[in-house]
């Protein structure tokens, strides 16, 4: 298989302004043998009428009708039609690099079944990215360079959604786009760590990501922080919770309060600890707040941080590094 075909699966709804930039970028790709496969998602612009322009010039290009509605359902229809040995996805506002395809198919090729391929990204909109942006493609990058995209899994999504690419017979033992389940990247890239497929490292920027205020990651319900932290403790649980092991909440600020209230309503018991002189000793949820020093020379403990702070954050890793914990087993960062 030195020439497989790569089934490009582009979701989209209302991006007149964007999409034929972005059809152009695939065109414009050094390794042509793709199927790009656009479903519409109900828009009501002029997306639509591009893309069929688009599609009787190019026949790698289709363009199908979403029956349902949301981006789900577009790529559940989009991958029921792909014939390709490989699968990607693409956002219809976004632009690949011109090689972008071509690397992507070397690596599978490269490193065989069991691997996903993937980019560096860069953030781009019209009056600059905001600090947020540039610090999540800079952390995003690190991983990526390193093939350690996993090890951070629980703080955000590891896997950019429009910068993966994965042998269809791997991308159906992770269940496809199946799971009716938002967000949709996120829920994608915990099953891709959950069958243990392998990161193949990047050092080149494969993929520009576009960023706008109806952006639909901005304004969508299902993007929502709340939704995030569900993802983070169903697969925490699934994935990574040891029975013989009680589970603490390092933080009682907003994040830490949300995923106190996920475990009680799972009725699983927890400790709860935080640096606050204010809050130690407090009953949040009926739960008494005790200083994180009760952890010292505690064993059988699965400690779910909660802070934010970049340096607090620091001086919670020398602390749990200093009592012989191993990250990812003993403590998660979940921000």
């Amino acid at each position: 298989m030195q020439n497989p075909l790569v089934s490009i699966i582009i979701p989209f709804k209302n991006t007149e302004d964007y999409i034929e930039a972005c059809f152009t970028s695939i065109l414009k790709q050094t390794y042509t043998n793709f199927e790009v496969l656009a479903v519409n998602d109900n828009s009501s612009d002029a997306s639509a009428n591009i893309v069929q322009r688009i599609t009787t010039k190019d026949s790698r290009f289709k363009i199908l009708n979403n029956k349902g509605s949301g981006i789900i359902s577009a790529l559940q229809l989009a991958y029921s039609k792909a014939s390709g040995d490989m699968i990607t996805r693409m956002d219809s506002d976004d632009l690949m690099t011109a090689n972008k395809l071509q690397v992507m198919v070397t690596n599978l090729l490269d490193y065989g079944k069991g691997h996903l391929a993937l980019g560096k990204v860069n953030y781009f909109a019209e009056n600059g990215i905001n600090n947020g942006y540039a610090s999540y493609e800079k952390w995003l990058n690190d991983l990526t360079e390193k093939a350690a995209n996993y090890t951070e899994i629980y703080k955000e999504c590891v896997i950019p959604s429009p910068c993966w690419m994965v042998y269809k017979t791997d991308f159906d033992l992770c269940g496809g786009f199946n799971p009716n389940t938002y967000p949709e990247d996120y829920d994608l890239a915990f099953r891709f760590y959950k069958i243990g497929l392998k990161c193949i490292p990047s050092t080149e920027v494969l993929h520009l990501w576009r960023d706008y205020n109806t952006r639909t990651s901005r304004t969508s319900e299902h993007y929502a922080e709340n939704n995030f932290l569900e993802l983070k403790i169903k697969y925490f649980l699934r994935l990574e919770h040891q029975i013989d092991k009680e589970i603490v909440i390092w933080g009682a600020g907003k994040k830490g309060k949300k995923i106190a209230q996920l475990l009680i309503e799972k009725k699983l018991n927890f400790e709860w600890v935080c640096d606050n002189p204010k809050k130690i000793g407090k009953h949040i949820y009926d739960v008494e707040m005790h200083s994180f020093k009760v952890l010292k020379n505690r064993l059988n403990t699965q400690i779910i941080i909660t802070v934010a702070n970049k340096e607090e954050q620091k001086s919670i890793k020398n602390f749990l590094q200093k009592e012989s914990k191993i990250a990812n087993e003993e403590y998660f960062f979940f921000c």
